[in-house]
């Protein structure tokens, strides 16, 4: 079975992200850091468990909304300057990209309805 891009992407999000967030201050990493990793990895289970279920439409767009949180949660650590400013525009336009593929999935399961 072909890979989906936005797995991979995803994927790829997780290997550029956690080794940033691992190396934040305690202070944050064993709070904001750690929720921000579990979001990660449960954004990728949930859309390698999608590819496979029946009802896509329902697990979509429940890793929508999960993929707000994270919008919110690097954001927040911008704001924390935990992060420098080219960092937080990388991520936010990994997460975009995300999005885009995220959304289409949803509106092409829409339509299957």
């Amino acid at each position: 079975m072909e890979e989906l891009s936005i797995i991979q992407k995803t994927y790829d999000l997780i290997k550029w992200y956690v080794p940033i967030l691992n190396g934040l201050p305690n202070s944050h990493k064993f709070t904001l850091a750690n929720r921000i990793i579990n979001e990660l990895y449960d954004l990728l289970d949930g859309l390698i468990i999608a590819r496979y279920t029946k009802d896509k439409l329902n697990k979509l767009e429940s890793l929508n909304s999960q993929l707000d949180i994270l919008r919110y949660q690097t954001r927040l650590l911008f704001d924390f300057k935990l992060i420098p400013v080219h960092r937080y525009e990388y991520a936010g336009k990994l997460i975009n990209e995300i999005g885009l593929e995220l959304g289409g999935w949803i509106k092409q399961q829409n339509k299957l309805k």
